[in-house]
């Protein structure tokens, strides 16, 4: 009988040490968890960034242009010193609020250059824009973010001239290149402020 309590509480402690070392190594793995997030996003928000500077090359895009053909496209007036000033959960919150309203103006433009073969499509942007949307959504989850609602912007539902397209097509990408720059520098610093 003694061998059977001395194995019975033999076997108990082994549970016991084996959940107890189940609950040491899960604890860090919450703030190392969102620390990969943040890494995600960078890394998406770079290839976006990279994507539309490659867009950008195309010969098209040869010419200066005048920026004021989209008056609901995000203004990004921050300055780099401006990043040490960023709270954790509006900053999230804006973001996914502008990356709602590129998407509405890349979809929209999208439809009009499908008639144009000389303009560089832009659905494999748009699929990686919500990619980082479903992301950052994942992230805002966690962090209990507040969505920001995102009304559609108004756009005209057709452009009549061929030059308008591209001129259009030119400003969208340049204004989501800044924003892009700028995207990805606030992922780098929210990540080194994370909430544990």
């Amino acid at each position: 009988m003694k061998l059977l309590g001395d194995s019975s509480s033999s076997l108990l402690l082994s549970l016991l040490l084996a959940q107890l070392h189940l609950l040491a190594s899960a604890l860090p793995a919450q703030p190392r968890r969102i620390q990969t997030d943040f890494d995600k996003l960078t890394n998406q928000t770079r290839h976006l960034l990279k994507l539309t500077q490659d867009l950008l090359k195309d010969p098209v895009f040869g010419t200066e242009i005048e920026h004021n053909r989209f008056k609901f496209l995000p203004a990004i007036s921050s300055r780099v010193s401006d990043l040490s000033s960023l709270e954790f959960k509006p900053t999230l919150s804006q973001l996914y609020a502008d990356l709602k309203s590129f998407e509405h103006h890349f979809e929209w433009l999208n439809r009009i250059t499908r008639k144009h073969s000389s303009v560089p499509k832009l659905t494999d942007m748009i699929s990686h824009i919500k990619s980082l949307i479903h992301s950052l959504q994942r992230q805002m989850v966690r962090a209990e973010a507040p969505r920001i609602p995102v009304a559609s912007p108004s756009l005209p539902p057709n452009l009549a001239f061929h030059w308008d397209v591209v001129q259009s097509s030119q400003e969208l990408l340049q204004q989501f290149r800044l924003f892009c720059d700028w995207a990805s520098r606030v992922f780098l610093t929210l990540k080194s402020r994370s909430p544990a």
